[in-house]
């Protein structure tokens, strides 16, 4: 059996007899889709479409490409948020709390933050607070103004992308929108208008942000078996994932790590389950880049037995070959948030 079908957000049940009709299905939903369901993390970042042109005021416009550099969330989800919440700051009933008070669930300013009442105080504090008041939320102030206020887009936009960031963003953005509010259909709605406000469908949410290739900055000795290991995997970026595949053209997630192990010269086992089984396990917090981590994820998968792979990066990050309908299918993710992180596995002691 190969490795599973590991989505994040959206589980697939592969099975051998179905394969090929998978990889059909994706070839589909890859050519009609609107929207990846997780972020290609390490593409361009997209440009204006004519709709955010003509219908994002162009201060909002740049606070939400600034805060996007910063964070390294996509700057049109952060522009998505700000269009469902309160139209970019124009919706302004008085019930509404976009310029003052906060609305019937407790949330506030342009980006809904909440600040009490019903809702959890995400903010941290009073709505407007001196920027050195202690703080427990997502308080920011954003233009260094010495004030964090909840109605200023540019202390709201910052914050909402740290707190897209703290619920797994920017490698799994429906998870941390589903945290941020948690509604399938609000969800939905803001990645309908991250791709409305996207200038290309490959884009549409892609990040430019330094954050996209950490792992460069502290890349093992070149020459080195993890060197090897890694480099090979980085060269596969972007590429999809197809079931069963080793390559050159497409991977799945077991067969990438396979791939890049073979790279160096080191043979490991075909399937997830047998890499789980092959090699020293190391506790978390002693993976190094190189390692494999895995995953209780995907059919016959358990914390024993887990069925999806990536190459460790750094404590942080890992390069997988992730699901069929990802958009690219293998990516720079973060796992270190991951509710289904089930351990790590050194396949060799070379280094």
């Amino acid at each position: 059996m190969t490795s599973s079908n590991d989505t994040g957000t959206v589980h697939l049940a592969v099975t051998a007899g179905i394969g090929a009709l998978l990889v059909l299905i994706a070839v589909f939903l890859g050519a009609g889709a609107t929207i990846t369901d997780t972020l290609a993390s390490c593409h361009p970042a997209p440009g204006t479409s004519r709709e955010a042109e003509g219908g994002i005021p162009s201060d909002y416009l740049t606070l939400y490409r600034n805060s996007g550099k910063q964070t390294g969330i996509p700057w049109n989800i952060l522009a998505a948020i700000g269009k469902v919440e309160s139209d970019h700051g124009r919706n302004n009933p008085s019930s509404s709390g976009v310029r003052s008070g906060s609305n019937w669930a407790g949330a506030a300013g342009p980006m809904q933050i909440g600040i009490g009442g019903k809702a959890t105080n995400n903010w941290g504090g009073p709505p407007r607070h001196r920027a050195d008041h202690s703080s427990s939320g997502y308080a920011t102030d954003g233009n260094h103004d010495g004030w964090a206020n909840v109605y200023d887009p540019a202390d709201a936009i910052p914050a909402a992308a740290s707190m897209l960031k703290d619920h797994g963003a920017p490698g799994d953005i429906r998870r941390a929108l589903y945290a941020y509010n948690p509604s399938s259909d609000y969800v939905e709605l803001v990645l309908n208008w991250a791709g409305r406000y996207a200038d290309s469908p490959a884009l549409q949410t892609a990040s430019n942000s330094s954050a996209c290739q950490p792992e460069l900055a502290a890349a093992p000795a070149s020459g080195t078996a993890t060197a090897k290991v890694i480099a090979y995997a980085q060269a596969q970026l972007g590429k999809p994932y197809i079931w069963g595949a080793e390559g050159p053209d497409a991977y799945d997630c077991s067969g990438l790590t396979m791939m890049a192990y073979r790279a160096a010269d080191i043979p490991i086992p075909r399937t997830t389950f047998a890499q789980w089984r092959h090699g020293t396990h190391i506790p978390k917090g002693q993976q190094q880049p190189g390692d494999l981590v895995f995953f209780n994820s995907g059919p016959g998968s358990s914390t024993d037995n887990p069925g999806h792979v990536g190459v460790v990066l750094d404590d942080q990050k890992m390069i997988n070959a992730r699901c069929t309908t990802c958009r690219p299918g293998i990516a720079v993710q973060n796992y270190a948030q991951r509710d289904d992180l089930a351990g790590f596995v050194r396949p060799t002691t070379e280094r």
